[in-house]
């Protein structure tokens, strides 16, 4: 009988949780506040920013819980959230006229430190890490 994958949620995968909860909540809030008090100035941006907070709320939610359905989630999420990392990212720096104002994930995460482009790297090996043994 195969052995069950082993918990996201444990050891180094508390840390990794805890950072999808820190940037899920400022990535929520920023763009809640950038929406509410300035929405004219850089729609695009600021929607961005909104998606990015939802993908990290997901992220999280699916590194947290437990079985299969969890899983999918985890892996949905942080994929998309690397897609999203990378294309805004790119398109942040070719086209800076179209943002004038950053996101989570304008050029690669660079007004958070990189942390937008190394955590989905870091969550997917993660979840790679603790699937089924073969």
């Amino acid at each position: 009988m195969a052995e069950p994958p082993r918990a996201t949620a444990s050891g180094p995968g508390r840390v990794l949780i805890a950072v999808y909860g820190i940037f899920a909540l400022s990535a929520t809030a920023r763009a809640g506040v950038q929406i509410a008090g300035s929405f004219s100035e850089a729609p695009i941006p600021y929607l961005l920013s909104a998606l990015a907070g939802v993908v990290y709320i997901l992220a999280t939610i699916g590194l947290a819980g437990h079985g299969p359905g969890y899983r999918k989630l985890a892996w949905g999420a942080v994929g998309f959230e690397l897609l999203g990392v990378l294309a805004v990212g790119t398109l942040s720096i070719i086209d800076a006229a179209d943002f004038p104002d950053d996101t989570v994930w304008s050029g690669y995460g660079r007004g958070y430190g990189f942390i937008p482009l190394v955590l989905p790297i870091v969550g997917l090996w993660w979840l790679r890490r603790t699937a089924h043994p073969r």
